[in-house]
């Protein structure tokens, strides 16, 4: 470095740590054959419901961020068994997130600091996710991730089925960008204000093919040409403080969708502002919006839940032990409600084949 750049550049910068490569992390933790054949068939299955060729109902279900990968695992069992139990009527993605993005400050998620101490190892981070990504799929799951960090998803998203832009950043153009070389099916939040119209303009940008900077798998800085992506789809999660989740914010919704000249299929998110944060809300939501399914309403292709072993949310505290199984971001539901929740969805599920089928004759 020169004795002017020295000057000039990096002048925040603390330190530098050199970061593993994603050829390097996959060669660690390869994606087997098997495992390769079931995030094909998670996406496929993902993008027949979305386009209604399937008539099951998407649902992405899991913790608001994994902290603990053991207990996310424990978890992941314990899921694969209710997928296999409701698999003719709902298809279960395990939410796995690594990332939490912060409107000030906080832990950042399992990526940026698994040590939950501020440290930042995030080569260790990458790692750990991944492993646990490749536990999850052994345990029969697809797997759902939000995807923030642009440079993350070379070293992860082989392994997803299903991805989310958050309400945060789906404004951003980066965001848009990579939905658009991203090789699974991506919902598209609307924004904290509630703003649905800026989640359409996203799918909108994602579908087409964009050129921007990135890294190839060696990570080497590269210039990635996307195809775009005709899988990206709308997800309701309230704003302002008012829910949409109601069979009226569903219509205008898909309204908007339809005067984009986008297919109209949505998911509704039952956790963040259409439950007020409260995770007892949660089945309230999936209630209004099994009404709606067994109306015939075909426009609502899948729902979210926030679920972990243990009902609730714990703050990070150096002093004590955390509760094993406990979120320490946004309140879950607990696993005995959650069975309840799934169950009320298939029978939701069965009751709109049924009416469907009324319509018909």
């Amino acid at each position: 470095m020169s004795t002017s750049i020295g000057r000039v550049a990096d002048q925040r910068i603390d330190r530098v740590v050199p970061l593993t490569t994603p050829a390097l992390l996959h060669h660690e933790l390869p994606l087997d054959d098997q495992l390769t054949a079931r995030v094909l068939d998670g996406r496929r299955a993902v993008a027949g419901v979305l386009d209604g060729q399937d008539d099951r109902l998407l649902v992405v279900v899991g913790p608001c961020s994994v902290h603990d990968p053991a207990a996310a695992l424990e978890y992941a069992h314990l899921l694969a068994a209710a997928a296999q139990r409701h698999a003719d009527d709902l298809l279960i993605v395990m939410r796995v997130y690594f990332e939490k993005p912060r409107s000030t400050v906080g832990w950042k998620g399992l990526i940026n600091d698994p040590g939950l101490d501020g440290s930042g190892d995030v080569n260790s981070g990458l790692r750990i996710a991944r492993s646990l990504l490749l536990e999850v799929l052994r345990a029969g799951l697809p797997v759902g991730c939000e995807f923030l960090d642009p440079i993350t998803p070379q070293y992860i998203a082989d392994a997803v089925a299903w991805g989310a832009i958050g309400a945060r950043t789906v404004e951003s153009q980066v965001h848009r960008q990579l939905s658009s070389g991203l090789s699974m099916p991506i919902g598209m939040k609307n924004r904290p204000d509630g703003s649905v119209a800026t989640a359409v303009d996203a799918i909108r940008a994602a579908a087409v093919p964009h050129v921007f900077p990135g890294i190839d798998m060696s990570g080497t800085p590269a210039i990635l040409h996307t195809r775009g992506n005709a899988d990206c789809h709308l997800v309701l999660r309230g704003g302002a403080g008012e829910p949409n989740y109601d069979a009226e914010s569903v219509a205008a919704a898909l309204d908007l969708l339809r005067a984009a000249g986008l297919p109209q299929r949505l998911v509704i998110d039952a956790s963040h502002g259409n439950s007020g944060k409260d995770h007892r809300r949660q089945p309230l939501v999936v209630e209004d919006v099994a009404g709606q399914l067994g109306a015939g309403q075909r426009g609502i292709v899948g729902v979210m839940l926030e679920s972990f072993l243990v009902a609730g949310r714990q703050d990070l505290d150096p002093t004590r032990e955390l509760v094993h199984g406990q979120s320490i971001t946004d309140a879950c539901l607990g696993w005995d409600q959650t069975t309840q929740v799934l169950g009320r969805l298939a029978t939701a599920v069965g009751d709109r084949r049924a009416a469907l089928a009324a319509a018909q004759r």
